[in-house]
């Protein structure tokens, strides 16, 4: 959490700078990159600046700055954040203070529940499941069918409907300073819906009960999960800033196995799929993570759309997807990629390319450990593109994808069809960027 004389001299900064910023764009550190986070008055009514990556495009990204008192809320429990979501087609502007951190996982009353809670009634056991589909005897060929799989999606829909928060459109949320504002155990789905901001919140171990076994994932089996802590399916016009992402409470180091896999019960922090368009993410931390961000659901998701830029965030400790992007026009621009493993998660990559994906890698820091090729941080499929410059690794000017390239047979391409415009606050260079990001990125940074 910033110090009080650090918030006051963000604000400061930021109302004398903010006509700046498109201007200024690519000058430097400090008051440009600040400002070109928001405009408007005060944080709740706060809209994306003009050309700050791709959801500023078109009618921009307001969320719900124009919304009433009636439809201004503020929210310290599970139960009253449903309640100020309202219904998923309401387009009423609304503006949702979070005061403090609400556990998703407990009833109408506060009473915290259990993964038995959501089993009760179904049927559903662990070990029956486990009986019912070890490979020796269910085999490998097929998903599981029958009535321990039935038991386990009713017990993982009881789940959901507690769990899984349902954003409208035009809707603002933004955690309230100093108040460790958060989400734990929760997610907030963002679906065919337009114009949503998302701030200032930690979301921290958004956790399946219930994780599905497929037999036929990869060479080996895999559980897969269902939550996403932030999840855009078919969104479009969506600005999430300087939150904080993790599995603080539950890391994946001290999950079982069963069947000789990892019983996964987290899936993404942050994924933008099933043709979400113009996203902005910016200033967020991004830490102690496997699967941490998707761009495409699949490498026949339909082209056109998936456009967004991830600038300012910090990546630390997270294994793979930092992000993993497909068909889109995706621009990295002064992002922080720390990959030394941390809480357990050790490095898989950092950027991947696939499905034509195109993706402009522009300034970016990486610190990496001696233990660690320079290859291994890039991956892809053959049929992706990463063009940009200025990217370093320990502070001295790298490659990237010609050091993927000369280790890999699968070739990432380095030319793109698109220019990024839509660049405010773009450093020149990243040098200064992890002690800059260390204190400015992340949820508890704004007042």
């Amino acid at each position: 959490m910033a110090s009080a004389s650090h918030r006051r001299s963000l604000r400061k900064r930021r109302t004398l700078v903010v006509s700046a910023a498109v201007v200024a764009a690519g000058v430097g550190a400090g008051a440009v990159v600040l400002s070109a986070n928001a405009s408007g008055a005060d944080l709740y009514h706060q809209t994306l600046a003009a050309k700050d990556g791709w959801a500023s495009s078109g009618t921009g990204t307001t969320g719900g700055a124009k919304a009433g008192a009636a439809h201004t809320f503020t929210v310290t429990t599970r139960a009253q954040l449903v309640k100020a979501l309202g219904s998923a087609s309401d387009t009423t502007a609304r503006i949702i203070k979070v005061n403090g951190t609400i556990d998703a996982n407990t009833d109408d009353a506060g009473k915290k529940l259990t993964c038995a809670d959501y089993a009760a009634g179904t049927g559903y056991s662990l070990t029956s499941y486990l009986k019912a589909f070890g490979p020796s005897t269910y085999g490998r060929s097929k998903l599981p069918s029958g009535r321990q799989e039935s038991a386990r999606a009713a017990a993982q829909k009881k789940q959901a409907a507690n769990i899984v928060f349902k954003v409208p459109a035009n809707t603002t949320i933004v955690g309230v300073p100093g108040t460790k504002a958060g989400i734990t155990g929760g997610m907030l789905q963002i679906q065919k819906v337009d114009n949503v901001i998302v701030r200032n919140l930690t979301f921290s171990d958004t956790e399946d009960c219930f994780p599905q076994w497929d037999p036929t994932d990869g060479d080996s089996g895999n559980w897969n999960s269902e939550y996403d802590s932030v999840t855009l399916r078919g969104a479009t016009h969506v600005w999430a800033d300087h939150n904080t992402f993790t599995d603080a409470g539950h890391f994946d180091r001290t999950n079982p196995k069963y069947y000789g896999r990892e019983y996964q019960v987290h899936d993404g922090e942050l994924d933008i799929t099933k043709s979400s368009d113009l996203v902005t993410v910016e200033h967020n931390q991004f830490t102690s993570h496997d699967k941490t961000m998707l761009i495409g659901s699949s490498d026949s998701e339909p082209g056109g759309k998936l456009r967004v830029t991830l600038h300012h965030n910090v990546w630390k400790g997270v294994v793979q997807r930092a992000p993993l992007t497909r068909v889109g026009q995706v621009h990295l621009y002064n992002n922080v990629y720390d990959v030394k493993a941390l809480n357990g998660y050790a490095l898989q990559y950092s950027i991947n390319s696939r499905a034509k994906a195109q993706v402009v890698a522009q300034n970016n820091f990486w610190t990496v450990p001696s233990s660690i090729k320079v290859s291994k941080l890039l991956s892809g499929d053959g049929t992706g593109s990463i063009a940009g410059s200025g990217n370093l690794v320990n502070g001295t000017t790298t490659n990237l994808v010609a050091a993927y390239n000369a280790a890999n047979s699968k070739k990432i391409k380095t030319t793109v069809n698109w220019t990024p415009t839509l660049t405010a606050g773009l450093e020149s260079s990243a040098k200064n960027l992890p002690a800059e990001l260390a204190k400015t990125a992340g949820a508890g940074v704004l007042s």
